[in-house]
């Protein structure tokens, strides 16, 4: 009986944050209540408090069904890579695949970069996006230095400016296709931007160390 109550239990909160990512996706974070979530989820006020403690705790366990983008860059221990280039490479590589097969996933993704407003809200999203931007950059650049250590980038690659520009060029292509899924394929013009960042940061004279900008 008690086996039953857990999964009972599990059922109704995977029911709530089914119910959440259509709210949340259809009216954005800010506007909509609890009570919207409940009674698309078919389930009492009540049952959601008692699954969640506010609406950022909500969205908070419903980011947690994907990896956000720095915390997919790099999962593995990084001492542990021997390859540190081509781990990138797949990592950023697979997030694309999984946003773009994956229909929750792009939900949720749609949600978090563009109908999730700056509001105490949302505040705890907020709060975990700003973390993982912060950790994410810590292994990112931890994953070129290992790069250049073993001879995959150039020597005097200027990764102060490259970690930056990695970043924003993931969030830009997602951004990009995601207000315009029908455009063109994410995964293969993915793939095409990460060899083309590849290769910059092999080949760019403005990211050598002591480059003067023009």
């Amino acid at each position: 009986m008690a086996r039953r109550s857990k999964e009972e239990a599990q059922e109704t909160r995977e029911k709530i944050l089914d119910a959440a990512i259509e709210v949340f996706h259809k009216h954005g974070v800010s506007r909509p209540s609890l009570t919207e979530v409940a009674k698309l989820a078919g389930v009492t006020r009540g049952a959601v408090y008692g699954h969640f403690e506010n609406k950022a705790d909500l969205f908070s366990a419903l980011t947690s069904r994907i990896d956000l983008p720095d915390e997919s860059l790099c999962q593995a221990e990084l001492e542990d890579i021997c390859d540190p280039l081509g781990e990138l490479r797949n990592r950023w590589l697979s997030l694309y695949q999984n946003v773009a097969t994956n229909h929750q996933w792009q939900l949720i993704f749609e949600v978090l970069l563009l109908r999730c407003e700056l509001v105490p809200e949302s505040g705890g999203i907020h709060q975990r996006c700003a973390e993982g931007h912060r950790e994410g950059t810590r292994r990112l650049r931890k994953l070129v230095e290992g790069a250049v250590r073993m001879g995959q980038l150039p020597e005097d690659l200027d990764i102060r400016a490259a970690v930056p520009i990695l970043h924003s060029s993931l969030f830009g292509l997602l951004h990009d296709w995601l207000m315009n899924p029908k455009d063109y394929d994410l995964a293969e013009v993915g793939e095409r931007q990460v060899n083309a960042i590849i290769e910059m940061l092999r080949t760019s004279p403005s990211l050598r160390q002591g480059a003067i900008p023009a």
